[in-house]
C-alpha cells in the first residue's frame, strides 16, 4: 500500500547495500581496483568499513563492506543476496571488466556474451569476487 505524501506516490532509489566479508582489507583492495571500471569511486575507508559511491556525483546506490562476525563462507544458494549486477554503458565496457577479472585470476562464471533468455539487448559477464559473491557487468544497449 502506498501512503499519500501530497506529491503523489512515494518512490526512490535504493540508497545503499551493506555486505559482510571475511577480510575487509582484501575486499577494499579488490573493490578499489574493480569499482572504478563500473562507475564507482571510494566514499570512505576505515578499520570497520569501506564504501563506494557512484562516481562524479551521479545518483545511485552506495556499496558498503563490513567485516563479517560469522566466518561461515558466503553461499548464493542460501536465503539472501544472489548476485550484484552493475549496468555499464557499452559492450566494450563489459569486455573491459571481463579482461580485468581475468587479470586478477578471478573465477569467471560466464564470459561476455548475449543472453537471449533475457529481454534484448542483454550483453553481460558474470564472475565471483574473492569471497564467492557473484557479480555481473551488463550492457542493455547494442552499442560498443
Amino acid at each position: 500500500m502506498l501512503l499519500p505524501t501530497g506529491r503523489g506516490t512515494i518512490g526512490g532509489v535504493l540508497g545503499h547495500i551493506g555486505l559482510n566479508v571475511a577480510d575487509l582489507a582484501q575486499a577494499q583492495a579488490y573493490y578499489d581496483d574493480l569499482l572504478p571500471l563500473l562507475g564507482f569511486e571510494r566514499f570512505l575507508a576505515a578499520d570497520d568499513q569501506c564504501a563506494y559511491k557512484p562516481a562524479g556525483g551521479k545518483p545511485g546506490t552506495y556499496l558498503f563492506f563490513y567485516p563479517a562476525a560469522d566466518p561461515t563462507p558466503y553461499s548464493p544458494d542460501k536465503t539472501g543476496l544472489q548476485h550484484l549486477a552493475f549496468m555499464v554503458r557499452t559492450r566494450g565496457d563489459v569486455d573491459l571488466v571481463h579482461r580485468h577479472v581475468l587479470s586478477v585470476a578471478g573465477e569467471v562464471i560466464h564470459p561476455p556474451r548475449v543472453f537471449p533468455e533475457y529481454p534484448p539487448p542483454y550483453y553481460a559477464t558474470f564472475w565471483l569476487d574473492p569471497f564467492g559473491i557473484m557479480l555481473e557487468a551488463v550492457c542493455h544497449h547494442d552499442r560498443d
